[in-house]
């Protein structure tokens, strides 16, 4: 646990130093879990969009995109339950004055016994070798067995605390399990308290006439006030969809882990409306069509896992998590959720107008029930991060730090380097450059010896090299060198589009789903 804390530590670090993501106002020492992000950063940011936009709306006739406005009349956040239910039960430490989500301590406390679990496991494996059962061994060893006893008490005391939003209970499990505070040490805690999530502010000319309205936490609502529009002017038949990307706010108090848990972030958020009834098995085809979304990026299929909801949200009828495994553990990256007709129905009434889809088929009118499938580009951008970013010892004993991103969602999907500062060298290097810039991002770079070039593309996850040197005068061929291989090959500056375009295509990366 140490080194993974210590690898993300490295990856933070790395992030600022080559133009990822920067502190927000860090010229005035910052503003707490808010972040901008850098020129890599950004790039990086709208190929993951451009990935999940086009895989929603190319691949799907049934699915068209929006775009709503952060700002929304006040009582669509009374109708859609953010004003009364939209909390997190936070927990205070009187030594250290740190603040927590209680669940959030009670999940750690689980993930650690299931850690304990895992170690025993492993250790058993290796004594055993071939020979070793793990299922056996699971079912069969004392220190599992008391483990894993241990761990389904206090979760099923912690199930039933949340479903009964009982805050006395959640204080008492993490007293029963002496969770201490990470900062202090000690178990000296405050009782359990609701804060609720939604930042406010005023909108109009005079105090006495302003009204009270919020930042949207989250860009579904826009979705569902647009349902009949978008439905009626598109002339959509159910089942359809309807998809956006967009800002959402929360008052988050405790904002951690970079860029996982911020007060101002972006999601990519799909609606799916089908009739009712039909609502958990396109939960099924959803969940499985997003998981094959994520595990085509290469990223290791076995760094994902489903994890199904302990309590579900007021509107829901099932929910599960997509979880990808951090260097501070497995976390989720995207929710699927069966909404049931819960939004569509609350609008109803709420705003006294009729939000009904008219089934020429079943000749009948009926609210549909939902499908939601909702991802946070933030922690999609860090979860690729996470897993691109290796530290390799080369065969000469050197080391070099490099991003091995997707090409297809590389910042920079080309280097182009003349071998020195002189000879028309740059010259030919920039005739080659002009060539390429409107199919691909490229990027010129001549300063220093041409291995620290090399070593500062790694480093941004620049998929290809091509290296310009004296013989491409007069023979037109240069030296494409291969990030994540280091293989270097000499081809026809001709052919280099040829070669690189399909390897960093968005649509070669679509036609695997």
């Amino acid at each position: 646990m140490a080194q993974q804390e210590e690898v993300f530590k490295k990856l933070v670090s790395h992030c600022k130093e080559y133009g990822f993501v920067f502190p927000s106002s860090e010229i005035y020492d910052g503003l707490g879990a808010v972040y901008d992000y850098g020129q890599n950063g950004v790039e990086l940011k709208n190929n993951i969009k451009r990935y999940w936009w086009d895989s929603m709306t190319l691949l799907h006739d049934n699915i068209v995109g929006i775009d709503s406005a952060i700002f929304m009349h006040p009582l669509i956040w009374k109708a859609s339950g953010h004003v009364d239910a939209f909390n997190d039960p936070l927990i205070d430490n009187r030594d250290s004055k740190k603040r927590y989500r209680a669940d959030v301590l009670i999940e750690e406390y689980l993930a650690k016994i299931d850690e304990k679990i895992d170690k025993e496991v492993e250790k058993a494996a290796k004594r055993f070798g071939e020979a070793f059962d793990e299922q056996q061994f699971r079912t069969t060893n004392p220190r599992v067995l008391e483990n894993q006893a241990r761990r389904d008490e206090v979760h099923q005391r912690f199930v039933k605390a949340l479903n009964d939003t009982n805050l006395e209970e959640l204080r008492q499990i993490i007293l029963d399990c002496e969770i201490v505070c990470p900062i202090s040490g000690t178990r000296n805690w405050t009782e359990v308290r609701q804060f609720n999530l939604m930042f406010a502010t005023e909108m109009g000319s005079t105090s006495d006439g302003a009204m009270k309205i919020y930042l949207r936490p989250e860009t579904a609502q826009g979705i569902f006030v647009n349902f009949l529009n978008v439905q009626k002017t598109g002339r959509m038949k159910v089942p359809f969809g309807i998809a956006q990307i967009g800002k959402a706010f929360r008052n988050e108090i405790v904002a951690r882990q970079f860029v996982f848990r911020m007060r101002e972030f972006e999601q990519m958020e799909m609606q799916f409306f089908v009739r009712p009834g039909e609502e958990l098995t396109w939960f099924a085809k959803w969940k499985e069509a997003r998981m094959r979304w994520h595990k085509a990026l290469g990223m290791g299929d076995h760094k994902y896992r489903f994890h199904d909801h302990d309590k579900l949200a007021h509107y829901a009828n099932a929910a599960t998590d997509i979880e990808y495994e951090m260097p501070f553990g497995f976390k989720e990256v995207e929710g699927i959720h069966s909404r049931t007709d819960f939004d569509l129905s609350q609008h109803e009434k709420y705003s006294g107008k009729k939000l009904q889809y008219f089934d020429p088929e079943l000749n009948s009118s009926y609210v549909p029930y939902v499908i939601e499938t909702s991802i946070g580009v933030d922690r999609m951008f860090l979860s690729l991060l996470a897993g691109a970013y290796c530290e390799e010892t080369l065969p000469d004993g050197e080391t070099r730090v490099v991003l091995k991103l997707p090409p297809a969602l590389a910042p920079v999907k080309l280097a182009v380097l003349p071998l020195v500062r002189k000879d028309g060298l740059p010259e030919k290097a920039t005739d080659i450059l002009n060539t390429l810039r409107f199919d691909f991002r490229c990027q010129y770079d001549e300063k220093d010896s041409i291995g620290k070039r090399y070593r500062r593309q790694d480093a941004i996850g620049t998929p290809y090299c091509i290296t310009v040197d004296h013989d491409s005068l007069t023979d037109n061929r240069v030296t494409i060198r291969f990030r994540d291989t280091m293989q270097q090959d000499r081809v026809p500056i001709a052919d280099i589009h040829s070669i690189i375009a399909g390897r960093v295509s968005m649509s070669a990366l679509l036609a695997e789903l």
